[in-house]
């Protein structure tokens, strides 16, 4: 299963916002320099999760981006669907009418079995609940801590 880079990003945003937004706005060159997401490419992030509600912005010299709801609330199976990583496993789970096995195929009650076992995981895993296991600077525990922003090959 590969969970697409949109997804990646925007669950990246949602736990940058829960450390470091603390009820007030957070541009988006933070965001993106906290958590190495291109700029541009986080700005239709940011538009995507705040038209399903997840953020809002707020426009003007103290803006930026805020959480529209507490980190508990948002569940990481909502924000695949609202940033599109809802795809199966195999084709056939979605429309068993484009494989000839379909009908009499073991692998797919496999597949189903698998595809449901990740959104049970993604839906039982909140924001919060990332926010919580992220590791912080040693030197800068405490109020204020950022988290460790860890480089991964795209």
């Amino acid at each position: 299963m590969c969970i697409p880079i949109k997804v990646d990003y925007g669950v990246r945003a949602l736990v940058d916002l829960a450390l470091n937004g603390r009820g007030a706005p957070v541009r988006a060159s933070e965001i993106a320099g906290r958590t190495v997401i291109p700029e541009q490419y986080l700005a239709q992030v940011l538009h995507a999760l705040s038209k399903s509600g997840f953020t809002r912005s707020q426009r003007g010299p103290q803006g930026g981006h805020l959480l529209a709801m507490h980190p508990s609330e948002i569940r990481l199976s909502k924000v695949m669907v609202c940033l599109g990583g809802t795809e199966a496993p195999v084709a056939c789970l979605a429309d068993n009418t484009i494989c000839i096995h379909s009908p009499a195929c073991a692998q797919r009650e496999v597949w189903r079995t698998v595809a449901e076992a990740v959104f049970n995981i993604l839906d039982s895993t909140t924001i919060e609940d990332l926010v919580n296991s992220t590791p912080i600077h040693p030197e800068q525990e405490g109020e204020g801590a950022l988290p460790i922003t860890l480089k991964t090959a795209i």
